[in-house]
């Protein structure tokens, strides 16, 4: 009655051996018998209980180690996400992206140029210049509309008025609304003006336009099944159903006049046979309010989604010409935009051929707002002549939130099993499922279950799959032994392995995006220049450098000062920002603080070629630049005591007296205009001659110059997550004998404090600010 034993090889004590009675309900033929089952019982309770123990022990080392080296790396490797701290309610994860909308000017659509371009300054909003992005989800959800991101903007224009409607995904319904922001400076600030339409389904892609004296919103509302055309009746805010003008669910779509007639683009996926993102059809009407005719030749379009079919914004007349702008949806959806020029439009045919944007795609990946992917384009003249363009844009591509979640936790599922396989091989897990979990060891059961039992092939198959299971550790126990070569290789190879997935899963699951982006100061970016001084000998450093910087976000341009040996070639460098190589007469470290009329940004980073740091870093600086700009803002400070010998110490000395003084200028952003007038002026004579002649101690100098001309504080720190100095693996750094070094600075410290006053009463603490970032 019942199944005979099955027995497991390994020696999994309690876990590997399965007793079960041959009189069925697990009842002894007579009591010595009961007696030794008992006795056995016990002991392979006593055995399991041993086995519990000490697998538990090493599932919680593993754990504690993994833990340590994820926690580890998440403080040192992974940035800060930047929208987490905009708003506790707005700029959430989103899996249809981080949608933002910038702003552009050119003299034509074919060479418009982002506002950064323009050099236009803004005193209030501390940007100098104004950068792209003009309206992100932090915009709306600081002005109390809490949103994930806005996207598909399009401009009305009111004299020398701006405004812009747009998708922003509300993060609280995570619906669509359509989110209305305006300019009175040409596009420089925007104000939030709030939600101008909100309807109970998701809206986007605000079509807005003027027809009879009249301002007429047409978007997107497909999960409702028509196409409306909305009315205002107190411009931007308020809107009134006008009509349905068509029962379709059409997505994307437009109108515009054309020869006397009027012309509707829109795409219908709902349709038998169409492929998404690459439909498009056309109607024809005398009115905007209809009624809608069909175009002759529907569908226009039904071909690949990288065929830009799809629209994606508003199409302009340049030069006499119709223009469409369409979606290429190849790689993720809206990963660029195309422009069609319209040559044949009638109600009986249709002809387009594609024509270059000419927009060119940012080179700094995921850490550019548009660096991923745009989709949409609304450009418009102004009665000046000039042309002004909104586009949106995403640092991620479609769908990121999900792939990272994936990639995430197949990463701990694949680390879960290499602990496993490791506990097998050195003996920790001795089988992988104890038996009390499997049917066959209930304990007592009852006369119908086993009745039901008896012709189960589900409890048998279940009984083998255990074994087959607890037999796997002894397998691989007995095939790789730890003693020897093989096995301590494959145990080697296995901890790294689990150290590198334990990493990649908290990078995808914790880390975000992985995009380093920009702090916004009051809801608006900027950018500033990035200044290195090197010679020859340091080239391989340089392009390392070079091509590290370049991709942070707010780098506008890179300038090398050049002071010894034939400089490098602009071919040389893998750069996602111009680099100018500025080529000096005499060596002199006087070089890296001289006026430059060529840098049009106000803030400039002094950074030696030799430190790298992450971008993060750099972008928390540059926020903190902002708030004052009369201050050097850096990475690296020191404190120098008043009165007495004075002696140039390390950062740890000044964490000792717990504050500094002094900001080193190897790595620190400064007013590039004011802080070089300062440098090179008759005041600083004498302190220029002194680093001439000791071929150091110019960060020194700036110092003492900026607390000789305030009385308030003129230095703040923040602290980098991490720094490396490249220097010391190649042997040029000019501080490679720190006791010289420091040696040398100690005097400067005595000169220029005879010549410019002691900065010892200047001393600020560490762990100031709010934001823990100068602890």
């Amino acid at each position: 009655m019942g199944s005979g034993p099955i027995v497991s090889s390994g020696g999994g004590g309690g876990w590997s051996r399965w007793f079960h009675d041959s009189n069925g309900g697990g009842k002894s033929s007579n009591g010595g018998a009961a007696r030794n089952g008992n006795h056995n019982n016990n002991n392979n309770n006593n055995n399991e209980a041993c086995v519990v123990s000490s697998t538990l022990a090493y599932f919680l080392l593993s754990l504690a180690v993994l833990g340590s080296i994820g926690i580890l790396y998440a403080r040192f490797m992974i940035t800060a996400n930047v929208r987490t701290g905009i708003t506790a309610v707005g700029c959430q994860q989103d899996n249809e992206g981080s949608w933002a909308i910038g702003i552009f000017y050119g003299d034509s659509p074919f060479s418009l140029k982002p506002i950064e371009d323009k050099n236009v300054w803004k005193n209030k909003s501390a940007a100098w210049p104004v950068a792209n992005p003009i309206i992100t989800c932090a915009s709306l959800s600081d002005a109390g509309s809490p949103s994930n991101f806005v996207a598909d903007p399009f401009l009305y224009v009111q004299g020398d008025i701006l405004y812009v409607f747009y998708e922003t995904k509300n993060s609280i319904t995570m619906q669509g609304d359509i989110g209305v922001s305006r300019s009175l400076d040409k596009g420089a600030t925007w104000q939030q003006l709030g939600i101008a339409l909100d309807e109970e389904w998701h809206l986007s892609y605000p079509y807005v336009f003027e027809y009879n004296g009249n301002i007429y919103m047409m978007p997107e509302g497909s999960m409702k099944g028509d196409l409306r055309l909305y009315r205002s009746t107190d411009f931007p805010l308020k809107w009134t159903l006008e009509k349905v003008i068509m029962k379709k669910p059409l997505v994307d779509s437009f109108m515009i006049p054309h020869k006397g007639k009027f012309y509707l683009f829109g795409s219908d996926h709902s349709g038998f046979g169409t492929k998404k993102n690459g439909h498009l059809s056309i109607w024809h009407s005398v009115s905007p309010l209809g009624p809608w005719k069909p175009h002759k030749k529907n569908p226009i379009h039904n071909t690949h989604k990288s065929a830009g079919a799809r629209n994606g914004g508003r199409p302009f007349v340049h030069n006499g010409n119709l223009y469409r702008i369409g979606q290429d949806c190849g790689d993720t959806y809206g990963r660029r935009i195309r422009v069609f020029k319209i040559s044949v439009l009638t109600t009986e045919d249709f002809e387009e051929i594609e024509v270059p944007s000419n927009i060119e795609e940012s080179l700094k990946g995921r850490n550019a707002w548009n660096g991923a992917r745009h989709h949409h384009l609304d450009v418009q003249q102004l009665s000046s002549g000039e042309w002004v363009a909104v586009i949106d844009g995403d640092r991620v591509p479609s769908g990121d939130s999900v792939r990272r979640s994936v990639f995430g936790f197949g990463a701990v599922i694949a680390v879960g099993a290499l602990v496993v396989l490791v506990g097998m091989v050195v003996g920790a897990v001795k089988c992988l499922v104890p038996l009390s979990w499997c049917p066959h060891s209930m304990g007592k059961r009852s006369d119908s279950f086993l009745a039901w039992e008896r012709p189960s092939l589900l409890s048998s198959k279940i009984r083998l799959l255990c074994s087959r299971l607890n037999r796997a550790s002894s397998i691989v126990h007995a095939r790789v032994r730890p003693n020897t070569c093989t096995g301590v290789l494959f145990l080697v190879l296995a901890v790294v392995a689990a150290a590198a997935l334990t990493c990649t899963g908290v990078k995808y699951l914790y880390g975000g995006s992985g995009a380093e982006e920009p702090y916004p100061l009051d809801g608006s970016y900027s950018q500033f220049t990035l200044l290195t001084m090197t010679f020859d000998a340091r080239l391989w450093n340089l392009k390392m450098y070079v091509k590290h910087y370049s991709r942070c976000a707010s780098v506008r341009e890179i300038v090398v000062v050049w002071n010894k040996g034939t400089p490098p070639l602009q071919s040389d460098f893998d750069s996602a920002v111009p680099v100018r190589i500025r080529v000096e007469e005499k060596n002199s470290l006087n070089n890296r603080f001289k006026a430059d009329p060529a840098i049009k940004t106000r803030g400039v980073l002094e950074l030696d070629d030799d430190i790298m740091m992450t971008c993060d870093d750099v972008e928390r600086g540059f926020r903190v630049w902002r708030e004052r700009p009369d201050r050097i803002v850096g990475f690296y400070p020191r404190f120098v005591g008043g009165g007495g010998r004075l002696r140039y110490r390390g950062e740890k000395y000044a964490r000792g007296h717990n504050g500094y003084n002094m900001i080193l200028t190897g790595a620190a952003f400064i007013d590039g205009g004011a802080a070089f007038e300062r440098y090179w002026s008759e005041e600083a004579r004498e302190g220029r001659a002194l680093v001439d002649g000791f071929f150091n101690c110019e960060d020194v100098l700036m110092n003492y110059l900026y607390a000789n001309g305030s009385s308030s504080s003129v230095v703040e720190y923040v602290r980098p997550a991490w720094a490396v100095d490249t220097s010391k693996f190649s042997g040029v750094a000019i501080s490679r004998n720190t006791q010289a070094h420091y040696g040398v600075r100690s005097n400067c410290l005595k000169k220029f404090s005879d010549m410019y006053g002691s900065l010892g009463d200047r001393k600020l603490e560490f762990n100031r600010r709010k934001d823990g970032w100068d602890v």
